[in-house]
């Protein structure tokens, strides 16, 4: 398995800077030159080359006109925007509330057929109540500091719930069983979710699983991550959701996925976690 969910975003930005620094090998400049051409102070190529920072759109304009290398202006500024969409902190995304990335989510699901989903913390937003992500979402909210726009980024959430009924998508999930425990909101709240997972579950879009908390595991608990056809895995953390599209680090999450399955249980056996967890509200 990958040491790190954020390794591709190193691991592009690093390919990125090689590449700029073999264009200023190639047009025979040493790094004070460039620097000198460009108008910066000789440490800026250095962290560019070391890929210690993000790189501008106008400073790969002018790192292209001063190598000569114009013609790959487009194709380096496309790469650097890609390596800074890979890690995308929470604080960033919800700048200015959490609505635009609660639609940002909505396109992706739209455009993808089959989502394999696994979740160790809360429950996933396409299967939420309104109730429950408006909990969830005031207490993220509260948390990062960010504007509140909790009503119109419920509404957002919610309507993902959509694609469970229209189109060809197909939705595997893996909850933990802690997620059906972890009161969010009142007793009312969380119940009211759980009947919702209840009512859910037949749908023929569906693959529900509950991962016990006594079985004996293969695989420890993982962060929880949404893996969209077989072509990219986002992966949310505390701070960031993290994108992951180098195929080595997909194949591990597929990988991860068929392993947590076993562990599940489906059917009647995970209604009956859910049930339990309901009667355990009191």
């Amino acid at each position: 398995m990958s040491s790190s969910p954020s390794s591709s975003a190193r691991a592009a930005r690093v390919a990125l800077a090689s590449r700029l620094s073999d264009l200023r090998k190639d047009a025979g400049l040493t790094g004070r030159e460039l620097a000198l051409a460009c108008g910066w102070h000789p440490s800026k190529v250095s962290r560019i080359q070391a890929a210690k920072v993000p790189v501008a759109d106008a400073d790969l304009r002018a790192w292209c006109a001063a190598t000569g290398a114009g013609d790959q202006v487009a194709d380096l500024i496309a790469a650097s925007r890609a390596v800074e969409s890979m890690y995308w902190e929470w604080r960033r995304q919800h700048q200015r509330g959490m609505r635009a990335a609660q639609e940002d989510g909505f396109t992706t699901l739209e455009r993808s057929q089959r989502c394999r989903v696994y979740v160790s913390n809360v429950v996933p937003g396409f299967f939420q109540t309104a109730e429950y992500a408006t909990a969830l979402m005031r207490s993220i909210t509260e948390f990062q500091g960010t504007p509140d726009d909790v009503a119109e980024a419920v509404e957002a959430r919610v309507a993902r719930s959509r694609f469970l009924y229209e189109g060809n998508h197909r939705f595997a999930v893996l909850v933990e069983e802690w997620v059906l425990r972890a009161r969010i909101g009142s007793a009312e709240t969380m119940a009211g979710q759980l009947g919702h997972l209840l009512a859910v579950m037949p749908l023929p879009s569906v693959s529900l699983g509950v991962i016990p908390m006594t079985v004996n595991r293969g695989l420890w608990p993982l962060e929880a991550f949404y893996l969209f056809d077989e072509k990219h895995v986002s992966v949310e953390t505390l701070t960031a959701e993290v994108n992951v599209s180098r195929p080595s680090e997909v194949a591990d999450y597929i990988r991860a996925f068929g392993e947590l399955q076993k562990l599940a249980v489906y059917g009647v056996k995970a209604r009956a976690l859910i049930t339990s967890a309901i009667d355990a509200l009191g």
